[in-house]
């Protein structure tokens, strides 16, 4: 058996991001990157903003939406 067969909830999850940790609200396997769309393994989740309550899957990611912002408000 593995760990998503364990839980029942091999969908996505909700998750509020707080700093520095994370808080499961709706219990599921994943959250998806809100750059490249891709599921992120909760396990494996090490990069979000807490003031977008979004995801990324790595630190280019997250870089990415960061200078993306920045320029639309410019």
């Amino acid at each position: 058996m593995n760990r998503l067969e364990k839980t029942g909830r091999g969908g996505a999850a909700k998750v509020r991001y707080l700093d520095g940790d994370f808080q499961v609200v709706v219990p599921g396997a994943h959250v998806t990157c809100a750059v490249t769309g891709d599921p992120i393994p909760l396990s494996e989740l090490r990069y979000w903003s807490v003031d977008r309550q979004e995801a990324y899957i790595d630190a280019r990611a997250s870089l990415e939406r960061e200078l993306a912002l920045a320029a639309s408000k410019t």
